[in-house]
């Protein structure tokens, strides 16, 4: 079980930026700050993958309707880099079988990631760029110092991540409204185009 956390917390900050995750679980195992990191993730590759499409996230995550776009190629990709991450940590450790540790990883992240992509939906129904900006900052910022701190603390960061996810996933019931107003416009826009294509 002491793995737990762990795969917990890495699930929950998978789900808002995946790269992040193995980008800095991996340094922290180069670097020496942990033992407890696979070597897979150290693999000069993975890092150097992980760093580029870390920064790609970056400069995409702070463009309103870009960031939607990502988030929905995304809705695969950070679920499974969740459940990855958790059955390597768990693999390593060999105190929790791989497949349930990948379960909760990939759960998780699937959670916050409806978090983070409903919560865009509605930032941008606003007319200006900033909040999101402001939100995409947050959420680089947050995710490096929760992974951070489960380095050291991983029960106290597990709980830290599971208010953070219970708070998401309130905030999100409180922004349908707002959701839906996301999904009527861009499903306006789509209808405009297709008009403006078939036009003479």
């Amino acid at each position: 079980m002491s793995v737990l956390p762990l795969v917990f917390t890495s699930g929950w900050a998978s789900g808002i930026n995946a790269y992040a995750v193995v980008l800095l679980l991996g340094l922290f195992g180069v670097t020496g700050v942990s033992d407890d990191i696979p070597q897979t993730l150290q693999r000069p590759e993975v890092l150097i993958v992980a760093g580029a499409l870390f920064l790609c996230e970056a400069v995409a995550d702070k463009i309103p309707y870009v960031d939607s776009a990502w988030d929905a190629v995304h809705t695969v990709v950070r679920p499974l880099a969740g459940a990855w991450v958790g059955a390597l940590l768990a693999g390593h450790s060999g105190s929790l079988p791989d497949v349930a540790a990948g379960l909760l990883g990939g759960s998780t992240a699937l959670a916050s990631h409806t978090v983070k992509a409903g919560t865009r939906m509605a930032v941008n129904t606003s007319p200006e760029p900033f909040s999101n900006f402001a939100l995409s900052l947050a959420e680089d910022l947050g995710v490096g110092a929760v992974v951070a701190f489960a380095m050291f603390h991983p029960l106290a960061a597990a709980v830290v991540a599971g208010v953070l996810l219970a708070g998401g996933l309130l905030t999100l019931v409180f922004l349908v409204s707002r959701i839906r107003r996301f999904l009527r416009r861009r499903a306006q826009r789509r209808e405009e185009r297709r008009l403006a294509a078939r036009a003479p």
